[in-house]
C-alpha cells in the first residue's frame, strides 16, 4: 500500500526558525541514531516515520555512524524515501554529519577535507540524495586547523551537496571560531547540535548556548530526555530492552547514580502536578528557552513517539515552576562538557 501523507499534518506542531536564518525546524525533530539500524525491519521503520510526518515532524535526523551498525540507518531511510516519502522530498528537513571513525585508517575521522567530504558522498549515496538539508561537523578535532574543517563544510554548501551547515557538540571558543571562519567564506553556521537536558546543562554553564543566540545560530539538543533516564523507566531499577541493558553502550553508570535518579523522581512529582508525563516536561523544559530552535528525539516505538509529540500541549513554564525544577535537581546534575576527542556519539 502507498504511502500518503496525511492532509492536516501541518495543524498541530510548531515550527521556530534556526537563529536568524530562513530555515524553520518542527520543535521536536526526529533522530535516528540508535534505534533505525540494521535490526529494524521496514514497516515498523515506516510506521515510526510515517506517523511522524503526519503529525508535522518534518525534520530527520541521520550521521555517517548511525545504526547499529554504521551506516544502517541511512540506508534504511534511503529506502524510506526511494518507496514513500520520495513525493514528499521538499517538504523534508534531511540531516547528516560526518566526525566520528567510519573506515580504517588516518582519513576516516574527525575534521579533515579529506574525510568531510568523502564522508558526505557516502551519506548521499547510501540515501540516495542528491543533496542534505543540512551537513555537521560531528565533533571539534583539536588537530585539524578549523579553517580547513569549516573550508569543507563550506564546499559542501558551494557544491550544492548541502543547502545548510552546521557543528555538533562544540564548546563556545570554538563555536565563535567556527562562525567566523564560515562567515569569512560567506557561509553561515545555521544549527548547533549539543547534548542538553534538564540534568545536562552544559551549554548554559560554558555559555555556548548565549553564544549562539548572539550569533544568530540555531540551537537542537540531542539527548534532551538524557539517554531515556528523564522517561523515569531507569528509576524502577529495571534495564530489560532499555539502553542501559548494554554494557558497552551510550548510557553510562554515571546517568543512574541514585542521587540522579532521586532528582528523576523529584521531578516527576512536578510533571504530575502540570498534567504531563516526565518526558513531556523534559521536553517543555529544553524548549523554553528562545535560542532554542528544536528537541531532537530518538523512539524505539510508536508509544514513545506520541508521548513525545504530546509536549506541545503545554510548553510554557511559571517561574515557580522552573524554580522547583532547579531546586529539584540541583543535586542530580551530569557533568557532560564535551572533550576535545569529542564524547557519546
Amino acid at each position: 500500500m502507498t504511502y500518503r501523507a496525511d492532509t492536516a499534518r501541518y495543524d498541530t506542531m510548531q515550527y521556530r526558525r534556526s537563529g536568524r536564518s530562513g530555515l524553520k525546524l518542527p520543535v521536536v525533530s526526529l533522530g535516528l541514531w540508535q534505534n533505525f539500524g540494521g535490526t529494524r525491519d521496514y514497516p515498523s521503520a515506516m510506521e515510526i516515520l510515517g506517523y511522524a510526518f503526519d503529525n508535522g515532524i518534518t525534520h530527520f535526523d541521520l550521521a555517517n555512524n548511525y545504526g547499529p551498525p554504521a551506516g544502517s540507518s541511512e540506508e534504511l531511510f534511503g529506502q524510506v524515501l526511494a518507496r514513500d516519502f520520495r513525493p514528499y522530498r521538499d517538504e523534508l528537513i534531511i540531516s547528516t554529519k560526518a566526525g566520528y571513525n567510519m573506515w580504517p585508517g588516518p582519513y576516516g575521522e574527525f575534521g579533515s577535507r579529506k574525510y568531510l567530504l568523502a564522508s558526505l558522498n557516502q551519506s548521499l549515496k547510501r540515501m540516495g540524495l542528491d543533496y542534505v538539508d543540512i551537513f555537521y561537523s560531528h565533533r571539534y578535532d583539536p588537530e585539524t586547523p578549523l579553517e580547513e574543517t569549516m573550508g569543507a563544510l563550506a564546499q559542501a554548501v558551494r557544491s550544492g551537496k548541502a543547502l545548510y551547515v552546521g557543528i555538533s557538540s562544540y564548546p563556545e571558543k570554538e563555536t565563535r571560531e567556527a562562525h567566523r571562519i564560515l562567515k569569512e567564506m560567506g557561509v553561515a553556521a545555521t544549527i548547533h547540535q549539543p547534548s542538553y537536558s534538564v540534568i545536562n546543562r552544559w551549554i548554559e554553564n560554558d555559555h555556548t548556548i548565549e553564544a549562539c543566540g548572539e550569533l544568530g545560530i540555531g540551537v537542537i539538543a540531542f539527548s534532551p530526555l538524557s539517554q531515556g533516564v528523564l522517561s523515569g523507566k531507569y528509576n524502577s531499577g529495571a534495564k530489560t530492552g532499555t539502553r542501559g541493558e548494554n554494557p558497552n553502550g551510550s548510557l553510562r553508570a554515571s546517568h543512574i547514580e541514585p542521587r540522579v535518579l532521586a532528582a528523576v523522581d523529584r521531578l516527576g512529582e512536578i510533571a504530575q502536578a502540570r498534567g504531563q508525563t516526565m518526558v513531556q516536561l523534559a521536553l517543555a523544559w529544553v524548549l523554553r528557552r528562545s535560542e532554542m530552535t528544536s528537541a531532537l528525539v530518538g523512539v524505539r516505538n510508536l508509544d514513545q513517539l506520541k508521548d513525545n509529540l504530546g509536549v506541545l500541549n503545554n510548553l510554557s513554564f511559571a517561574q515557580e515552576e522552573l524554580d522547583a525544577i532547579d531546586d529539584a535537581t540541583r543535586e542530580g546534575q551530569m557533568e557532560l562538557h564535551p572533550r576535545p576527542t569529542g564524547w557519546l556519539r
